[in-house]
């Protein structure tokens, strides 16, 4: 009999990381496990008040060693010896000041508690006026507009934006940084051993939807548009890449250093890695003209589509789109939302917030039975506001709200964007503001829809993965309401270190093609939500007060900015 042969799948999300050790035969999935990062968890290296959200990269070489090792404890003890490949994906737009051999500045002594020196993660906001820099430059300067395949509009959230606000903010860094990286370029040339960061396989995901990478520029914007933007960024891109990589292709063979650390055979191949949302609509199972969303704290929107297709077409208003980055062979189409879950966390912390803050003080012996309290109502909050919200008519005088609390990612990108909730009165209860903070997530992933069908590009039905989908019958039901449109949620719980695997089985040689080991690795679907008729007529029509809304506060954000 042929020996069974493994992968790993690692996923780095934006508070923990995961893997899944998957059995390349059919996608059984062997063992789980999850690390939380002890730095972010803290707090530490952010600010919310000023959109900073920094993460040490110890935390992520910690986690990395830990899920791995804790996966292969789990599992029996002939698997560590058959495992033929890792793949990594990350969080991004996430980029790390660099040393030459690779190396995150925040992990040299001298940097160690400097967040400029470490991953700044995709939720930091703190270069918006140089993301609004770039766009006008791009538009304007006479030469190529480098932001045309990343929708027309480059996002704060991006590399460029990220490295030139940070060579702007902090002279040390930027004197000590040779060259710079993403989260998803850096695991695999950590795992492979790789001290050189210019041999550093980069990801032609990473590159082509947040750092204006495209074949025909050729590469990255060139050097006299980077100098025109800023002197800083002179000299940057030749310390970077030209060259970029489909996952499908091996970064290298582990090292023998972490071979002998997470206890593999040095015969394992490394893959190159990508993005969570992409590498997680493999997972999902994604297919032409199916639009994956994964829905946790925001969304990702994926969408593919045959380069014969979409030709010369310019899709404009969405984060990129770019050959190979999701199954080579397509173009791959991201869009998403700055905030989904996050804005439900918000409003529960608001609700929350009165009793934590009353029952900090008082008897000693009794704080044990607060915390159990305390934890039994944020465990009830959104599951009872959904089942009264779900008890509320949906009608067009009710309360209305944008889902703009942390900046609009698609369409047209603006992080300047604040949310709104409106038409409340001395009537207005906790279940009807939640409903509407719902109903205005899901007008937002309609917007994105919308985007895409009137430029031409079709959707045919959705497929739904990350946490939400999972928790929530309310919020699927009124998403697939409002969009009008078939959802199917992906049975495996961790569909983004699934995709992974999918790819490394790829890289590593068993499947020919990243299609092959999704066919023969998925997990399939466990439920689906159809559209109600009655409501999407109704919601159909609160849609246009969410649009009207939205105008407006647009409106108000950009007469702000011009007279400051």
């Amino acid at each position: 009999m042929e020996q069974k042969k493994y992968v790993i799948g690692v996923d780095f999300g934006t508070d923990s990381v995961r893997s899944l050790i998957i059995d390349t035969a059919d996608g059984t999935e062997i063992a789980t496990a999850v690390h939380y990062y002890e730095r972010w968890k803290n707090g530490d290296y952010c600010d919310p008040g000023t959109n900073q959200f920094r993460q040490h990269p110890s935390d992520y070489v910690e986690g990395l060693e830990e899920v791995i090792t804790q996966c292969l404890f789990k599992a029996t003890p002939d698997i560590a010896s058959n495992i033929a490949g890792i793949s990594v994906d990350t969080t991004g737009s996430t980029p790390c000041a660099v040393d030459k051999t690779g190396t995150p500045l925040a992990l040299n002594a001298k940097f160690k508690d400097n967040p400029n020196g470490m991953f700044i993660l995709w939720k930091d906001h703190t270069a918006v006026k140089e993301a609004e820099e770039i766009n006008h430059k791009a538009h304007h300067w006479g030469g190529v507009d480098y932001t045309k395949y990343s929708g027309g509009v480059y996002s704060s959230e991006w590399f460029w934006a990220k490295i030139l606000h940070t060579l702007r903010h902090d002279q040390v860094i930027g004197e000590a940084a040779f060259s710079w990286i993403e989260h998803c370029d850096w695991i695999p040339a950590l795992l492979t051993g790789c001290d050189d960061i210019l041999k550093v396989k980069r990801s032609r995901c990473a590159a082509g939807h947040k750092a204006m990478w495209h074949a025909h520029f050729p590469g990255l914007p060139a050097e006299d548009f980077l100098i025109s933007l800023d002197p800083l960024l002179g000299g940057l891109r030749e310390r970077l890449y030209e060259d970029t990589y489909t996952s499908d292709e091996p970064a290298g063979y582990i090292s023998p250093y972490w071979a002998k650390r997470l206890g593999l055979q040095e015969n394992v191949v490394i893959g190159v890695g990508a993005f969570d949302a992409h590498m997680g609509a493999v997972g999902g199972g994604i297919t032409p003209y199916v639009l994956s969303k994964v829905m946790g704290t925001s969304t990702c929107d994926m969408l593919i589509a045959p380069a014969a297709d979409i030709g010369d077409k310019l899709v404009k208003g969405i984060c990129g789109q770019v050959d190979g980055s999701i199954i080579p062979g397509m173009i791959g189409m991201e869009a998403g939302q700055s905030g989904f879950g996050d804005i439900y966390a918000w409003f529960k912390q608001i609700l929350l917030w009165p009793l934590t803050q009353i029952l900090q003080n008082g008897n000693i012996t009794l704080d044990l039975i607060k915390k159990e309290f305390i934890k039994k109502v944020d465990e009830r909050i959104i599951p009872e506001l959904s089942s009264q919200a779900r008890k509320l008519p949906i009608d067009g005088i009710g309360i209305v709200a944008l889902d703009w609390m942390n900046g609009r990612r698609t369409p047209f990108a603006n992080q300047l964007l604040k949310g709104a909730i409106t038409n409340l009165n001395l009537g207005s209860d906790a279940p009807g503001i939640f409903k509407a903070l719902v109903e205005a997530t899901a007008f937002g992933a309609k917007k994105i829809n919308d985007c895409f069908e009137e430029q031409g590009i079709e959707i045919k039905e959705i497929i739904a993965l990350g946490g939400i989908p999972k928790k929530s019958d309310y919020i699927m039901e009124v998403v697939a309401d409002v969009c009008n449109k078939k959802i199917k949620v992906t049975k495996s719980e961790q569909a983004c270190a699934l995709g992974a695997g999918m790819f490394a089985a790829a890289a590593a040689g068993i499947y020919k093609t990243v299609e092959q080991a999704q066919e023969a690795m998925e997990s399939g679907f466990e439920m689906e939500y159809i559209p109600n008729k009655k409501n999407v007529s109704a919601y159909a029509q609160l849609y246009k007060e969410y649009s009207v809304l939205g105008d407006f506060v647009e409106k108000q954000v950009s007469r702000g900015v011009k007279n400051e």
